[in-house]
């Protein structure tokens, strides 16, 4: 699959700014563990949070394929910052899919052009992979509604200016969702302690508390009780996005080794030329092609309105994330010693690659999803 003159261009603009400006703090924003308010203003400044988002909501107007070449190119060099970009897509679908014309004008435009960043509140304690199992809920009272729960592991919580929350309005299941935007600022939403996480730690992660907190109707995106709907829409459009950032983690990881076992030498003899080891970097490259190509798939799916998007999206972000632990693992081995060490990348790569296995849906969850569309398709 070949990308078009426009896509290659924004592909190109992307790797140009992540090797030339995100690359460069990468190491100190993993060892501080902070949100690097530089990148976000770096990648706001050059689209890159609405390159799949419409003109008329401060958006470049393209589509999904070059949002996910851009996620590749800024996750190959520091995976943090490439959850900014991912989260805000995430923040912004919900938007595009359900959102009245006011709310994306008021809310689609400021998360596009990076002048805020957004977040989604979906997981609970006790509802994470199943999601119908919330227990977050919104009231109505008169023209308002009034949110009570709890939030964890929600990305860029107390960092967000915009936040989109994953509510119960009844107490039928799946039917009982409905979707709310709160600001900041608005009273009863506070923040937990930052977490403190093994990888991506570039991105801030806290739980989020709702106490009474009023929203006015016209806050509900979509109608009321069919945020589950909304919800399954928005993973479609966002799995291949984590599939992206695998690819990207495990393309960063193999372009780092590659480089390190040609110049590397044992027993008098450059390691590339061990056939173990050309055997290892073989299926590493094999891996990260067939990765990019899912994901590619996917993403085109999302900008035809396929409704086969269901299962390419589960298979893009399960299989390139499963490749992302693999690659970056083997990077490890291959690097012996040094690899587990912090003054080279790979193990913050590792690191890295862990959580995209896990967000999104576990890839057991994404296993079911296709298995079940296999089963149940005509």
């Amino acid at each position: 699959m070949l990308l078009t003159e426009q896509q290659e261009m924004i592909q190109m603009v992307a790797k140009r700014i992540a090797k030339e400006k995100i690359a460069l703090s990468a190491k100190d924003v993993d060892e501080g563990g902070h949100l690097s308010w530089e990148n976000v203003r770096i990648m706001g400044e050059n689209g890159l949070f609405g390159v799949h988002v419409p003109e008329e909501y401060g958006g470049v107007g393209s589509d999904m394929v070059s949002h996910v070449a851009v996620v590749e190119e800024i996750a190959a060099v520091c995976a943090s910052t490439s959850v900014t970009l991912s989260t805000q897509a995430l923040t912004i679908a919900p938007f595009l899919i359900a959102g009245t014309e006011a709310q994306k004008r008021k809310y689609v435009t400021p998360l596009a052009t990076g002048q805020v960043l957004g977040s989604f509140g979906i997981t609970e304690p006790g509802a994470g992979s199943d999601v119908s199992s919330l227990k977050t809920t919104a009231v109505k009272s008169g023209d308002s509604y009034i949110l009570n729960g709890h939030k964890v592991f929600i990305t860029n919580a107390g960092e967000s200016e915009i936040y989109v929350f994953v509510t119960r309005t009844s107490e039928e299941r799946t039917r009982g969702i409905s979707l709310f935007v709160v600001e900041k600022g608005t009273s009863g939403l506070t923040f937990g302690k930052k977490e403190d996480k093994m990888g991506i730690r570039g991105s801030v992660t806290r739980e989020i508390f709702l106490e009474n907190v009023v929203v006015p109707k016209e806050n509900m995106i979509g109608e009321e009780g069919h945020g589950f709907k909304v919800l399954m829409n928005v993973f479609n459009e966002t799995r291949p996005v984590v599939g992206a950032q695998a690819t990207g983690i495990a393309r960063g990881a193999y372009e780092y080794c590659l480089n390190y076992v040609k110049e590397r030498k044992q027993f008098n003899r450059p390691l590339h030329q061990f056939q173990m080891v050309q055997a290892m970097l073989a299926d590493m490259a094999m891996r990260i092609e067939a990765s990019r190509l899912l994901v590619w798939k996917a993403a085109s799916l999302i900008d035809q309105n396929s409704p086969n998007v269901i299962a390419q999206s589960s298979m893009a972000k399960c299989f390139a994330s499963d490749t992302a632990m693999e690659v970056t693992t083997n990077a490890v081995q291959l690097l012996g010693g040094y690899g587990y060490i912090k003054d080279y990348p790979v193990e913050r790569m590792m690191r890295d690659a862990k959580i995209t296995q896990i967000y999104e849906g576990t890839n057991q969850i994404q296993r079911i999803i296709i298995a079940n569309q296999l089963i149940n398709q005509d």
